[in-house]
């Protein structure tokens, strides 16, 4: 299976909604529950691993998908169900056009550079543990660039997203 055609596998989700969480009943404790926790399903690498070159072969995801989707279908089948699922690592295989990695978890924004890789880390909308206000990430991607700007979340609520921004997104 294509990237092109996975496109559609990932379609049927849309439209979908989730009740907030956590509701009402979720807020006090239960007693114990447990999760699944699931990683890298990477949509790929497969490929790339099987050829050699880790650097492509990433225009095929057949493999991953159809691993992921056995996933879903054991999760579903469980009695009792879990309480949740959460998906860590890399979604797919992307390691060539890498240019800038987004983080948190730091609590307050901060920059480096390594080997053209540009690591953005950014504060939180909660707790901060410096001076940056609670806030969120702009990022913008052209096909020549990746422009980011932090916003407090009164800047962003009151003002919006800037001209020069959004003037970055406008078909040319």
């Amino acid at each position: 299976m294509s990237v092109a055609e996975a496109g559609g596998v990932f379609r049927r989700a849309r439209g979908r909604t989730l009740d907030a969480f956590p509701s009402e009943k979720e807020r006090e404790w239960k007693g114990p529950f447990y999760f699944i926790q699931g990683a890298d399903p990477q949509f790929g690498l497969m490929k790339a691993w099987s050829t050699g070159d880790s650097d492509s072969g990433g225009d095929e995801w057949g493999q991953e998908i159809r691993l992921t989707e056995q996933a879903v279908e054991a999760i579903n089948k469980l009695k009792p169900k879990p309480r949740f699922f959460v998906l860590c690592g890399d979604l797919i295989h992307a390691m060539p056009g890498v240019t800038a990695v987004f983080s948190g978890h730091y609590h307050r924004n901060a920059r480096g550079t390594y080997q053209n890789l540009d690591m953005v880390v950014s504060s939180a909308i909660g707790c901060q543990l410096g001076q940056d206000t609670h806030g969120l990430r702009v990022v913008v991607v052209t096909a020549e660039k990746i422009i980011h700007r932090y916003y407090s979340l009164d800047e962003l609520s009151e003002k919006g997203i800037e001209d020069d921004l959004l003037g970055l997104m406008e078909e040319k």
